[in-house]
């Protein structure tokens, strides 16, 4: 389950949208990454036509299952980093941004020995 880091951001943006309102748009993407509408366009046929999202009629956007799992994934990541930078005393808005680039280039394994090690540190349950 390799993809681009690119694919990646969009699940994991398109999943936390879908946390805060009921129905996400391509419109709501471009706004909360910044990015132009023809660029979102063309990153939402690319997720449609590898089956991490689908999109109706009304232009209303879901994941997969296919694409669930690696938003989760990715969220995951990018959360429990994130903590972690903070807690170390990092500033959020860098720890953010650094948990963002860390979270697409380290393997599974080498993610949950960390995530195991972070909570117990942190003093949260994995």
């Amino acid at each position: 389950m390799k993809i681009q880091k690119s694919a990646e951001d969009y699940l994991e943006t398109i999943l936390i949208l879908s946390r805060r309102k009921t129905q996400v748009r391509s419109i709501d993407i471009v706004n909360e990454l910044s990015f132009s509408k023809p660029s979102v366009s063309v990153a939402m046929k690319n997720l449609r036509e590898n089956g991490y999202v689908n999109m109706d009629n009304d232009g209303f956007i879901t994941l997969t299952d296919a694409g669930r799992r690696i938003a989760e994934m990715i969220y995951d990541r990018h959360t429990v980093l994130t903590r972690w930078l903070v807690w170390l005393g990092v500033d959020e808005k860098t720890a953010a941004e650094d948990a963002c680039l860390m979270e697409h280039t380290m393997s599974q394994e080498t993610f949950h020995l960390m995530k195991d090690h972070i909570l117990k540190e942190i003093g949260e349950e994995a």
